[in-house]
């Protein structure tokens, strides 16, 4: 099995599944811009080939290339989990007649106002939503909607750009703020809980689902920097108060002709019970989601995702046993870490439960916050019962202080 894996590197998750696929017995022919001696070294050794192309973002000369290249090795698939290259993937299938996604159902997980047409089309709640290329459609939109809204770009990913206007003063800020881009999807905002639902999926059917939630919503922790963002994956997901969610998650798939691969769908539950669709994408989630689903089911989804798209098999019996809490900490002042105090008193409260932590080190320069979720540091914790692994997660956001100058 010739797999051509575009991107095998970034974001940092992938080189777990370039080992996934080596693991399930793929020969992975690697596709990207950088240099091959600048690719981490657990990714280099499970690469049978690797072509350095200059540049993923032109997508027509990109296009030409990769397939030029899969012609030449004649591989039997092209798997990519990175959201900008996603229906450049799906073009490089179509040219090469190999199998996986088109690029017409590439799209509709890609372009957001496809992707809720489709959906509301099948009769799913989604958020109510234009697509505006200029400021009088902007406040047209926004009119019509009625005011909070949310924009956001057409193709963007995670809350890159992603913004709330409450009033016609707002809005006109928020324009000013995301003026490179040439259009934007302005929608109804849901105030609710919001949930992710993520599924490994094969021929269209979830052969492995999972749910988390956020705490708190993406867009507060992504505006405030005080905030320490956390996210809890849960042991049971079919819960009778996920349930729906669930169920959505499935129409929408089925909705947008899902395939066989990963996906990463967001939706909200209001305060009534109504359950909204927030958005989805053909691609595994960010922000150690994917570990957090492997310390929930102690297998690995890397290795098993990679057995569904090579071999149309998902083998794993997720054991559900843990509820899983990530955390993503951020430090108190600019420059390098100084200072990290409550680890010792954290590691005694959690014992084993506690499973990875990640801080950086001192002397390190501060990550950018509105870069990146993982931000100074993060960790990950289990616990069987719920409450607990709550208390637990609470705990150590409140106990553990780095500091920067």
């Amino acid at each position: 099995m010739k797999v051509l894996f575009i991107s095998p590197h970034y974001p940092d998750e992938m080189q777990d599944f370039t080992r996934g696929l080596a693991e399930a017995g793929a020969q992975i022919y690697g596709i990207g811009d950088t240099p091959r001696s600048s690719l981490p070294a657990k990714v280099q050794k499970h690469l049978r080939d690797y072509l350095q192309i200059p540049g993923l973002f032109d997508e027509e000369d990109a296009l030409r290339r990769i397939v030029a290249a899969g012609r030449a090795l004649q591989v039997d698939r092209v798997e990519c989990l990175w959201e900008p290259c996603v229906v450049l993937a799906a073009r490089v299938r179509e040219a090469l007649g190999v199998p996986g996604m088109s690029s017409d159902t590439a799209l509709g997980f890609r372009d957001k106002p496809i992707m809720k047409e489709r959906v509301m089309a099948a009769g799913l709640r989604v958020p109510k939503f234009f697509r505006v290329r200029t400021a009088a459609e902007a406040f047209a939109a926004a009119e019509e909607i009625g005011y909070p809204v949310i924009v956001k770009p057409v193709a963007g990913a995670g809350t890159a750009d992603t913004f709330r206007a409450d009033n016609p003063d707002e809005l006109r800020g928020v324009l000013g703020a995301v003026g490179h881009h040439s259009e934007m999807n302005l929608e109804e905002f849901i105030d609710g809980e919001e949930f992710t639902y993520d599924t490994v999926c094969l021929d269209g059917t979830p052969v492995f689902e999972s749910v988390a939630q956020y705490h708190p919503k993406p867009l507060e922790g992504r505006n405030h920097e005080w905030i320490t963002p956390a996210q809890i994956v849960f042991r049971d997901p079919y819960q009778p108060g996920l349930r729906a969610g669930i169920e959505l998650g499935r129409g929408v798939l089925k909705a947008l002709g899902m395939g066989t691969g990963f996906t990463h769908m967001e939706w909200f539950k209001k305060p009534s019970g109504e359950v909204v669709f927030g958005e989805i994408a053909a691609r595994s989630p960010g922000a150690k989601l994917v570990d957090q689903m492997n310390y929930a089911n102690d297998f690995d989804i890397y290795r098993e995702w990679a057995r569904t798209v090579c071999w149309g098999s998902f083998d794993a019996r997720p054991h559900r046993r843990y509820h899983v809490a990530a955390l993503f900490k951020r430090a108190t002042g600019q420059g390098r870490i100084r200072r990290i105090e409550g680890m010792t008193e954290i590691r005694a409260r959690l014992g084993d439960s506690l499973v990875v932590e990640d801080l950086l080190a001192i002397g390190t320069p501060r990550r950018d916050w509105k870069q990146t979720l993982l931000s100074d540091g993060y960790m990950i914790l289990r616990h069987p019962d719920y409450r607990e692994c709550m208390a637990r997660m609470e705990y150590a956001i409140n106990k553990l202080r780095i500091y920067a100058g």
